[in-house]
């Protein structure tokens, strides 16, 4: 099982081997976490605050108007 005589570097723990990833490996795992971080953090600056509760999703949205006159809102 799993077979292939060892050829390359690794180590061995009680029957074991693990072999050592190759360089493009460890690089694009850095590269893929890096951009995983970076869309985190950039998330946490722009929904932060609603996520803690600091503030409201609607608030600081008041007038969304634009000129565009109110009479399409229902009045009864």
């Amino acid at each position: 099982m799993g077979g292939g005589g060892g050829h390359e570097g690794g180590t061995t723990y009680r029957g074991y081997t693990i072999h050592h990833p190759k360089r493009w490996h460890v690089l694009t795992g850095k590269g893929l976490c890096a951009i995983m971080w970076f869309w985190i953090l950039y998330r946490a600056k722009q929904d932060g605050p609603v996520v803690l509760g600091w503030r409201h999703p609607w608030a600081g949205h008041e007038d969304h108007s634009h000129g565009h006159d109110h009479g399409h809102e229902a009045s009864h």
